[in-house]
């Protein structure tokens, strides 16, 4: 549910301060005003978002859509400080459980935006032209607020189009990377504007040729997390019940073998489990499980110490749509794993969301700076409207603290 915004009245005020807090910093006052409404726009404009039908919902003035296109695509502000100041905004107000990190694909037609690209993309099963947007979420019970955003370069990209570099306004320092790499810098960054920091990470990997290398990286930085990894990773089977809170290391060398062929192999025995999870309807249901622990069969280069022992879990035919995914948190019971898993499902859900109410991925500009400026404010739009309740907390976030009061 969303709050519908009216500009008047307490409401109105709640996002003068809101805009305030995010874009106060911004060096000029004319950005500052058009920042507040362009606030405004997204959340008052129903239906298609062009940049004439969001002035006209909050100005009488005819050229406030071009000074609202301007500010977005043509204007030099610094985008990094306001996502800053929406993290820490939501992280104040929601009990972050993860950080999930997705990936949004923009259909695009024609060539001319900025990293626009030809890719198969395995969820609709054929080859797009579109650009990538990764995102890094603050994921909390039923929601997933997105706070930062990377858009993919891809190397042909850069490669081919250099006059067009230039003309898309790209930072020099800015230079085609792979996926995984985009999703590590969220990660860090997130890390440095004291975001809470002791929450799993989940991503999807299943789709990278060395899943194990972002794994070594996410290791190296401290970090627990839970990750979809390809059916065909390496890995060795190390002996452990479900009820071991540090797996016992098997004597001597297991043969390697692939996550999937593991899980396939000893599907019956005794690498099945149930876990019990919440359903839509609020009540709990036992769900099978196919669950064994692990290593990597091969040690990534830069991997820290000994090799670690992971778990490795899978719910076929389910909403997980029988991905095979991958923790170091051993000691989480089954149904909490789960659960985490699942934050990335409904990320993506998030992304169809925010794309329906609020145009994120129909932004029409071609420069890099233009890109991130809305989403940027697509996304503080988002979290206003989910979060903003004058003098009150909602009621699901009353409700996790109450729970987290009780275990403290």
């Amino acid at each position: 549910m969303f709050t519908q915004l009216r500009p008047a009245g307490s409401r109105r005020q709640a996002l003068d301060d809101f805009a305030k807090l995010l874009f106060g910093q911004l060096p000029r006052a004319d950005q500052r005003e058009w920042a507040n409404t362009y606030l405004r726009g997204l959340l008052c404009t129903t239906g298609k978002k062009s940049m004439r039908r969001l002035a006209e919902s909050v100005s009488t003035s005819p050229t406030a859509w071009y000074s609202l296109q301007q500010f977005i695509s043509g204007s030099s502000w610094d985008w990094e400080e306001p996502r800053g100041e929406l993290a820490r905004w939501v992280d104040q107000r929601a009990s972050v459980r993860a950080w999930t990190v997705a990936t949004a694909t923009m259909p695009k037609r024609g060539d001319q935006s900025v990293g626009v690209h030809r890719r198969f993309i395995p969820s609709v099963g054929r080859t797009v032209n579109c650009q990538l947007g990764t995102a890094l979420f603050l994921s909390c019970p039923g929601a997933n607020f997105p706070t930062d955003w990377r858009l993919h370069l891809p190397t042909e990209w850069a490669a081919d189009r250099r006059t067009q570099l230039a003309a898309a306004r790209i930072p020099e320092d800015v230079t085609p990377q792979p996926l995984w790499q985009d999703a590590l810098d969220l990660i860090d960054t997130a890390a440095a504007r004291g975001v809470e920091t002791s929450v799993p990470v989940v991503a999807d990997l299943s789709d990278l040729d060395d899943a194990g290398l972002a794994v070594a990286r996410l290791e190296a930085r401290g970090l627990s997390f839970v990750v979809a990894v390809p059916r065909g990773l390496e890995i060795r089977g190390e002996e452990g019940g479900p009820g071991a809170p540090r797996p016992q290391r098997r004597r001597g060398v297991t043969p390697p073998t692939t996550a999937g062929g593991l899980l396939e192999l000893h599907g019956g025995q005794p690498y099945r489990y149930t876990a019990a999870i919440m359903g839509a309807s609020g009540g709990f249901r036992q769900i099978p499980v196919l669950s064994a622990y692990f290593r990597l069969a091969r040690q990534p280069q830069g991997s820290p110490g000994a090799q670690q022992v992971y778990r490795l879990f899978s719910q076929p035919d389910s909403a997980l749509q029988g991905a095979i995914w991958m923790t170091n948190l051993t000691h989480r019971r089954l149904d909490e794993l789960l659960e985490l898993a699942l934050l990335h499902t409904s990320a993506m859900a998030t992304v169809t969301c925010l794309d329906e109410r609020f145009a994120l991925l129909d932004f029409a500009g071609r420069s890099f700076p233009g890109w991130h400026h809305h989403m940027t404010l697509a996304s503080a739009a988002y979290a206003f409207a989910r979060l903003s309740q004058p003098g009150e907390v909602p009621s699901w976030v009353a409700a996790r603290r109450r729970e987290d009061a009780m275990m403290a």
